[in-house]
């Protein structure tokens, strides 16, 4: 009997260490199942290489967080082509659909999603001015579903870029779309700090992609060098700009690197699939809880020096030694 009871009470013993073990070994089910499935929406204004980039970083991002596509992540995607209607037409859909949230890429699209939906988390990337947008209250606490990061150029820095790389310039071209919010503000900004440069304005404005090589070409002989700022529609033809660049030996600074990629002459400015990650790493937080309301703007904090050797050979550009230590330079 006492070997009996001595047997039954190690058994006892051992089944509660092993349960124990298990306890601490964390095989809770709902570990091992990772991140709740998670459904989004992306409203995308037009394709372009920034704008492209800032929704693959976006993606990463979530990625690298356990949602991936396939899995526990369902993306439904959408780019309006340029077409308002059919950007209405998307944000409408996703305002009914059952979205956990929506990433808006570009201002247009922020604004018409903000306007189909007060409900639904908004992320936004790749806008210049929230506020003058009427997008959020303020950049510290924008008081609505709407959060995420601004693509806000340095361009007073561009302007002195152009200034050291093109020292006789006295004349800028500004190609851009006046219907754009964040080009008014741009161009506002760069009217600015042109004449505290000592430099003049020439405005070319278009109101579709087609208008853009027109544009350009207006600008032959009253121009020393071309700006073009992160307007979605003139970087969407930026090879047009490009194209009467290269012709008539008109250098472009612009406002972004995908311009610089195509054949202008450098840019300081935002790194699109950094900015996509930053908007990432909101969207967790999210999805976490936070209340987009009360979770600031944020912008990037550094940006890029790129320089197009090709464009430094074609116009005969002395790079000071300080900018091509830092700079990338693209082939």
């Amino acid at each position: 009997m006492k070997k009996i009871l001595a047997f039954g009470l190690s058994l006892v013993l051992l089944l509660s260490l092993v349960g124990c073990g298990a306890a601490k070994s964390g095989t809770n089910p709902a570990e091992k199942e990772g991140p709740k499935p998670l459904k989004i929406g992306i409203v995308q204004i037009v394709e372009h290489p920034a704008l492209d980039s800032a929704r693959q970083g976006f993606l990463d991002t979530l990625k690298k967080n356990g949602y991936e596509e396939g899995k526990n992540l369902t993306v439904d995607y959408q780019n309006a082509q340029g077409d308002q209607s059919i950007l209405q037409s998307i944000t409408q859909k996703f305002s009914s659909a059952k979205l956990d949230l929506v990433l808006a890429i570009a201002t247009p699209s922020a604004q018409a999603m903000a306007s189909a939906s007060k409900d639904i988390p908004i992320l936004i990337t790749a806008v210049t001015d929230p506020v003058e947008a009427k997008l959020v209250n303020s950049m510290e606490k924008p008081g609505k579903n709407v959060t995420g990061t601004t693509d806000m150029n340095p361009i007073k820095e561009q302007f002195e870029l152009m200034k050291t790389l093109v020292p006789t310039v006295k004349k800028v071209g500004v190609i851009y779309n006046a219907g754009e919010v964040n080009s008014q503000v741009q161009v506002a900004i760069a009217k600015k700090v042109a004449a505290d440069l000592g430099l003049e304005i020439v405005e070319a404005t278009v109101t579709t992609s087609a208008d853009v090589l027109q544009a350009s070409q207006s600008l032959i002989g009253k121009v020393d060098t071309i700006y073009v700022p992160t307007d979605n529609m003139v970087v969407s033809a930026a090879q047009s700009v490009v194209q009467v660049s290269q012709k008539n030996k008109i250098p472009i600074i612009s406002g972004e690197s995908s311009v610089v990629d195509k054949g202008a002459l450098a840019t300081i400015g935002v790194n699109y699939k950094k900015l996509g990650e930053q908007t990432g790493e909101m969207a967790l937080r999210v999805v976490k809880g936070e209340k987009p309301q009360d979770m600031p703007i944020e912008a990037q904090k550094d940006f890029d020096t790129v320089l197009n050797q090709a464009a430094i050979n074609l116009f005969g550009i002395t790079v000071p030694e300080d900018i091509s230590k830092k700079a990338t330079i693209v082939k």
